[in-house]
């Protein structure tokens, strides 16, 4: 364990100041965006106003995100990581700014959908600075640091911002509209202070690119379009179908829990913290199932080593049961997501970055909507048994798919006579 924890300091030490800069941004980043997040639904409802208006809050952000992903991907590709991602942070905290004191609908959803837009440039350019600044060896420990990171970074700053609203309300004798007010004006600003380490970004050059052994490969200097169009084809079905599974699941897991055992709050709440506990965990032990098999097979056997947990989840009619399943598929699942951003950005040419980022998790947010009506409609058809086990059987088919046409595409190795043969059509 000692051990363990030295590599990765010695690994974390490693990385450049950009890399740093850039970690410590997000963090406050991430922080005053959970703060504000968990905070806003309430705001909104202790305004007055209806339930239909926290749904079009959330519809808006998320549709303003989609809307920009791709053309966000090009402008970063276009004028570069840094600008893209102040520009997009300056103007996002604007909006967080005017969201703490606007008190009509109107301006509510619009200010909500241009947050959705300015952050999508923030959201797009983060992978591909990472890659560009650090070597290829050295991306599945920077990116497992990286996630871990800003998954503790959100869960600190859901917890904050009950706090801060409490001491607000409690402390200072402020009606629950104005201590929610200042708790969302103190999580704008811990994101506004995310924006100091950014501008002291340097504009040094990207680093050059290693080789990559996978079957599609491309050249450090071979910016062809059409290659690196067939390389984001690839991941990105491969998002999509694990988009389509997850949003069968994940949206739906405290309804599971409060649906089929009757769960308290407290104990949904729990679990879901504690599934968040084990993704870090289970990231930041990644790398070193990455050293014994390689990229590809590690991430591979982490999806697969999650399905039956999933299987478990879908059919168990224990609490405790369900509980280890959810856990452990939470772990294992998250667990991949840095290795399979390293391999993008090792495929993809520093040209194609911000958009093979991009329409990543584009086509994992469609595949995430589409399914969560099919979700519901299981559940409403089936009940909260058989309605889930469908669900969770369908997530766990997806997956499947997904490994088995990843594993074809990024896993298989030529043989030495047609190594350089690479298949891309």
């Amino acid at each position: 364990m000692q051990t363990w924890v030295v590599d990765w300091k010695m690994k974390f030490l490693s990385f450049n100041r950009n890399i740093k800069l850039f970690m410590l941004a997000n963090v406050l980043i991430q922080i005053g965006m959970g703060v504000f997040m968990v905070m806003y639904n309430l705001y909104i409802k202790e305004l007055g106003m209806p339930e239909t208006i926290n749904g079009k809050v959330i519809s808006m952000t998320a549709l303003a995100s989609a809307i920009m992903l791709i053309p966000a991907g090009f402008l970063s590709d276009r004028f570069g990581r840094k600008w893209t991602i102040v520009g997009g942070a300056v103007l996002g905290a604007l909006t967080l700014f005017y969201r703490s004191f606007a008190v009509a609908e109107l301006p509510l959803v619009t200010a909500a959908f241009l947050t959705g837009l300015f952050m999508a440039f923030v959201q797009v350019s983060g992978i591909p600075f990472l890659a560009e600044h650090s070597k290829a060896s050295e991306r599945v420990h920077l990116f497992s640091v990286y996630f871990a990171l800003m998954t503790l970074a959100n869960v600190l700053g859901s917890l904050l911002g009950g706090v801060v609203s409490d001491a607000f309300q409690w402390l200072l004798e402020m009606d629950a509209v104005h201590a929610i007010r200042w708790s969302l004006l103190f999580g704008s600003l811990l994101y506004a202070f995310g924006l100091i380490p950014l501008l002291r970004l340097s504009n040094q050059k990207p680093l050059r690119e290693e080789k990559v052994n996978t079957r599609i490969d491309i050249d450090a200097a071979d910016a062809s379009l059409s290659k690196n169009l067939t390389a984001i084809f690839h991941f990105s079905f491969a998002s999509l179908l694990i988009g389509l599974g997850s949003g069968l699941v994940v949206p739906y897991l405290n309804l599971y829990f409060s649906n089929r055992f009757e769960a308290s709050n407290t104990y949904i709440g729990l679990i879901l913290a504690l599934g968040s506990a084990m993704t870090v965990v289970a990231t930041l032990i990644g790398p070193l199932l990455v050293n014994k098999v390689g990229k590809v097979k590690a991430m591979l056997l982490f999806q697969l080593l999650s399905i039956p947990f999933l299987i478990l989840t879908a059919y168990t009619t224990s609490l405790l049961l369900a509980s280890l399943g959810f856990l452990l598929r939470q772990a294992l699942m998250n667990a991949g997501n840095p290795i399979q951003s390293a391999i993008a950005m090792e495929v993809v040419h520093d040209k194609y970055k911000g958009l093979a980022n991009s329409a990543n998790q584009m086509v994992f947010n469609i595949g995430w909507a589409a399914m969560g009506p099919i979700a519901a409609g299981l559940v409403i058809s089936f009940g909260s048994y058989w309605g889930y086990a469908y669900a969770f059987t369908i997530t766990a088919a997806l997956y499947c798919i997904s490994a088995i046409y990843y594993y074809f595409i990024f896993g298989r190795r030529k043989s030495a006579a047609t190594k350089k043969e690479w298949l891309i059509d």
